[in-house]
């Protein structure tokens, strides 16, 4: 089972918050999820970002890959180093 981390849209019309997720890769977007490791509120003024730390270490140890968005909120958050440009 590939596990991806990945935000998972809630909220209302026009009023997106979102939850990071630890999810099976074939699941849909708002669908089956394994564990919520945190959530992200872009429209706040600072775009509020509440991790669970230990839990992404760990999913991350076990080979999830994060989506694109995920992986720059963790880098922003000092979790993951930033990849170096080549």
């Amino acid at each position: 089972m590939a596990v991806k981390l990945r935000l998972m849209r809630m909220g209302k019309t026009k009023q997106p918050t979102y939850r990071l997720v630890a999810a099976d890769s074939r699941s849909p977007r708002d669908g089956r999820f394994i564990e919520v490791i945190g959530s992200y509120s872009p429209r706040e003024t600072d775009n509020k970002v509440v991790l669970r730390a230990d839990r992404i270490a760990r999913w991350l140890q076990e080979g999830a890959q994060p989506t694109d968005r995920v992986r720059r909120i963790l880098v922003q958050e000092g979790l993951l180093k930033a990849p170096r440009p080549e």
